[in-house]
């Protein structure tokens, strides 16, 4: 919080820019960098998805997103770090091992996940899409296995998966005294009354989603993009503060067309509270790559990836201008006169801070 309040005002220090055209000045003062601010990250969001752009390749991709039982949101914000590891890691789990199974795909796949933690009106809403390439490597790694058109793997097979390989880690957890219980859900200390509740979780359906994505693979990723380096609101969705309620606009995704568009107004200290449910650990790594775009193994099998699809070596076409900014389109804007609009802006003078430094934990940029 200290970071966001702080966020490109004089306590951080600044720089005065010149215009070399109009002469006119603008002074910046620095941003916090921290991966929670709403004002922060958009250069990192860039590049990031030129990165993605780069290693897509020549086939289709499908978008797989894993969700947990409200049941469990509990749980998650006790132990952050522990759960959305778990989450992360089986829901990766039940994919690569669904897809190596003969019986469906009989590959080796290469996906990357990015974890959520947040629904449009800022609940605790924990989920993982996935991006996924529609085929894998054969085990010896000599032939590419494409996937059905238009159907990756059965997702009712990926959520019985999911929910049998999470349940089991979220008991092994307990056992280990890894999991911290409090307030309303303090009796499932007891490892007995836990297992029985993590058995009556294991008898309901949980939703898995998985389709080809709307207008290809670039269209997920740019919409991705608006969330792997923000967390839970972006400034354009804030409409006005009276000095006690903020309103903000959500989606109802079970309206259709212009009625899932809404506003909600909470009080100030309320959305507060909501958009910090969203605070990650220091250090949480919410997006991770698997298979052959793990980054251990990602440059030598991408190019046997090409190969074998025939495609060469060389990377897709670049992305069509409405995907988003390249990195250097946002940096020249950035640094373009914001009056003139013609002479670029060049550094005159550095602004020192003009408050003691944040603490070493708000300056999160992991």
């Amino acid at each position: 919080m200290r970071a966001i309040e702080n966020c490109r005002t004089a306590a951080l220090g600044g720089h005065v820019e010149r215009c070399g055209h109009c002469a006119q000045q603008r002074i910046s003062y620095n941003s916090c960098r921290n991966r929670h601010c709403p004002k922060c990250q958009n250069l990192a969001r860039a590049q990031w998805l030129q990165r993605r752009q780069e290693e897509l390749l020549p086939i289709g991709y499908f978008h797989v997103v894993f969700t947990v039982p409200d049941a469990l949101c509990d749980l998650a914000l006790q132990n952050k770090r522990t759960f959305y590891n778990l989450l992360l890691q089986t829901s990766a789990a039940a994919l690569q091992s669904i897809a190596a199974d003969p019986k469906h795909l009989g590959a080796e796949i290469g996906f990357f996940s990015v974890l959520h933690t947040w629904g449009q009106n800022l609940g605790l809403h924990p989920h993982v899409h996935c991006v996924v390439a529609g085929g894998g490597l054969s085990p010896d790694h000599a032939r590419w296995i494409p996937s059905r058109p238009g159907f990756f793997l059965s997702v009712r097979v990926l959520s019985r998966r999911f929910r049998t390989l999470l349940l089991e880690a979220l008991r092994t957890a307990c056992q280990r005294g890894e999991l911290q219980f409090r307030g309303a859900i303090e009796p499932l200390a007891e490892p007995e009354r836990f297992t029985r509740w993590l058995n009556g979780l294991g008898q309901i359906e949980w939703v898995v989603y998985a389709k080809p994505p709307f207008g290809g693979p670039r269209h997920v990723l740019q919409y991705l993009g608006r969330y792997t380096h923000r967390v839970a609101i972006s400034n354009q969705r804030l409409l006005a503060f009276d000095g006690r309620q903020v309103t903000f606009q959500y989606k109802d995704y079970r309206r259709a067309g212009r009625e899932r568009s809404k506003h909600m107004k909470l009080d100030g200290e309320e959305f507060i509270r909501r958009m910090l449910l969203h605070a990650l650990p220091p250090g949480f790594q919410r997006i991770r790559h698997y298979g052959f775009l793990a980054s251990s193994r990602k440059k030598s099998d991408l190019a046997m990836v090409r190969q074998l699809l025939g495609d060469g070596v060389h990377p897709p076409a670049p992305s069509p201008p409405e995907v988003g900014e390249t990195v250097a389109a946002l940096r020249q804007r950035m640094d373009r006169c914001p009056v003139c609009r013609i002479g670029m802006l060049a550094l005159v003078e550095i602004l020192p801070p003009q408050a003691d430094g944040l603490r070493k934990d708000t300056n999160d940029t992991s």
